[in-house]
């Protein structure tokens, strides 16, 4: 997946949705994204992505919120992000819903990516028509959806 989005990491503003260890996060800032915002509703994954943060000397490059997605984007709402990191729970429509709330709030930059990680193909075609599926990669089960903003 960072072979993919290569391009878009250096020297970006990255937000994790839906953290768990922080590990899409903290890799991009080991590629060179200047910050990244982290957030989860496990206080248990806020306590890893803390600990994570600390082995890799990262921690002054990143803000956690301890959040639900919903409140955790309305506390972002008025900030933008180069590279969007949507890994929900399965089954869930909650990186639908989250990427509703992404474009009504206008929170990835023009040029930005929202990679979306899902179990569920036909997911991918109900996302929202204001954004434009770019590539879609198969690893087993597991459906990376790439988008952007349409113009």
């Amino acid at each position: 997946m960072f072979s993919i989005i290569q391009n878009y990491i250096y020297d970006s503003e990255v937000l994790d949705l839906f953290s768990g260890s922080g590990a899409l996060a903290l890799e991009s800032i080991s590629r060179g994204a200047k910050f990244a915002t982290l957030c989860d509703n496990s206080k248990k994954a806020i306590q890893i992505i803390k600990e994570n943060a600390i082995k890799t000397h990262f921690e002054n490059q990143i803000k956690i919120i301890n959040k639900d997605y919903k409140k955790a984007l309305e506390e972002i709402k008025n900030k933008k992000f180069d590279i969007i990191f949507l890994d929900p729970p399965y089954q869930t429509n909650f990186g639908l819903e989250a990427i509703k709330i992404i474009v009504d709030c206008n929170i990835l930059k023009k040029d930005g990516i929202i990679v979306f990680e899902t179990d569920r193909e036909e997911i991918i075609n109900t996302i929202s028509e204001d954004v434009e599926v770019t590539g879609v990669r198969k690893y087993g089960r597991v459906k990376l959806a790439f988008l952007s903003r349409k113009e």
